[in-house]
């Protein structure tokens, strides 16, 4: 008997309790599989300074592996999510997870600086698949808690951006070739991905008609939608417009700070204080585990109250420490870097869900663009920086940087658009909202 068969055999609360833990299972494991892919994805910047020294490279050259990276997991992402908001492709996560699995193998083979480039490409291109979708089935599975949704999504993303650093310290201990035992982490997000992909498609991803069983629920809910929606949609296009383009400033602000940070954090680090690798790639670590941990915050928070005040603290609130951050020891550096992690990290999901709120109905080109812009800014950030660097030495990109946080000040110009929140018939393991289908 099928599992539909079984749920419609159910009294309608039995029914819900059933659905509710089944999509919540699928959210943990969307968000499992975002950290598996972003372990992936962070493990290229933990490695760079065994590339610099293997392949002799200048910081130039270490920020156009970043750009290559960042570039071909942003440019792809719109494009993605235009693609799937019209025809959603639940297996293209795994699809996009051999394209990261590929890549894997061919960095750890690399002979040369163009190879690194091609394979530093292909695990990009895993990312430019994998985030648009993942994204949708996150919010999918939300229950109309969206900045809650996005924040659990965003966690298991930033824990395995954490964990990326801590894997290269202990595990490429043969150097280069050890990249390949990377390969096992893609393989495992393959197999997840697909059980997730089959999950969706039986759930409706791609089928927007209404079962019988959901159509109560459904008529129960689409009312407050249909409001919800036309009052944020009725909003002028050229007012969408100006608070897009804010909020992709607050974007470039914030991404291109944690840019200096993911990329040459480590060289910083190796300069000033003369660390070890080992030890710098353990620093970095703790500064992505405090991101990790910050990202958890923004979400919940935004649900409560208004995602306006958790984009003001976010960004502004973290200038006062990325002002001293420059000037201190390294027992100093250490703390800030965990207070600027901490804040910063919080304002991606309402950042996220707020665009998604402006513009309803279009949560994979949204999901593409945030998501791509944040990739692309990271990529154009860590190769202006890094030609910063060879001018002026490390240090001095740390001074510049220092002052991003001071574009949150354009949060004062955004409306607030409330944050109310229903739950959506998926929550209840019936069929997804409108919105997941084309």
């Amino acid at each position: 008997m099928s599992e539909a068969t079984n749920l419609n055999a159910l009294p309608a609360d039995a029914r819900a309790i059933v659905g509710q833990t089944s999509v919540f299972k699928i959210l943990l494991a969307i968000s499992f599989c975002h950290l598996l892919n972003d372990t992936v994805q962070s493990l290229i910047p933990a490695v760079y300074p065994m590339l610099k020294n293997s392949f002799h490279l200048s910081f130039g050259q270490v920020g156009l592996i970043a750009l290559t990276l960042q570039l071909t997991a942003s440019l792809l992402q719109p494009l993605v999510g235009l693609y799937t908001d019209r025809r959603p492709l639940p297996y293209s996560l795994a699809v996009g997870m051999g394209f990261t699995l590929v890549g894997l193998l061919a960095l750890s083979m690399a002979p040369k600086f163009g190879a690194v480039l091609i394979a530093a490409a292909l695990v990009g291109m895993g990312s430019s698949v994998f985030h648009p979708e993942s994204s949708r089935i996150a919010r999918m599975a939300s229950g109309g808690r969206h900045g809650t949704a996005q924040s659990l999504f965003q966690v298991g993303g930033n824990a395995g951006t954490a964990l990326g650093p801590l894997l290269a310290a202990f595990v490429l201990t043969k150097g280069q070739s050890s990249i390949a035992w990377f390969s096992l982490v893609a393989l495992l997000g393959i197999v997840l991905l697909a059980n997730i992909g089959t999950w969706a498609k039986h759930n409706g991803l791609g089928k927007p008609k209404l079962t019988t069983a959901n159509a109560d629920a459904h008529a129960a809910t689409s009312t407050h939608a249909a409001l919800h929606a036309e009052k944020h949609s009725a909003l002028p296009p050229r007012k969408v417009a100006f608070y897009m383009s804010i909020l992709i400033a607050l974007m470039f602000s914030k991404y291109f700070y944690l840019a200096s940070l993911i990329s040459y954090y480590t060289f910083y680090l190796i300069s000033k204080f003369h660390l070890s690798t080992q030890s710098a790639q353990i620093h970095l670590f703790i500064f992505l585990g405090a991101v990790a941990a910050g990202t958890i915050i923004g979400g919940p928070v935004g649900d409560r109250i208004g995602r306006r005040y958790v984009i003001w603290v976010s960004i502004l609130g973290v200038l006062p420490f990325s002002l001293l951050l420059p000037y201190s020891n390294l027992f100093w550096t250490t703390i800030l870097s965990v207070v600027i992690g901490l804040i910063l990290a919080s304002a991606f999901a309402a950042i996220l869900v707020y665009a998604q709120d402006l513009i309803p109905g279009r949560v994979g080109v949204v999901s593409g663009l945030f998501f791509g812009f944040a990739f692309g800014m990271g990529g154009v950030g860590a190769a202006l920086l890094g030609k910063l660097a060879d001018l002026r030495g490390i240090d001095f990109v740390y001074h510049v940087c220092a002052f991003l946080p001071a574009i949150g000040i354009l949060t004062a110009f955004l409306p607030n658009l409330g944050h109310t929140h229903t739950s959506t018939p998926v929550a209840a393991g019936l069929a997804p909202s409108a919105e997941a289908a084309p």
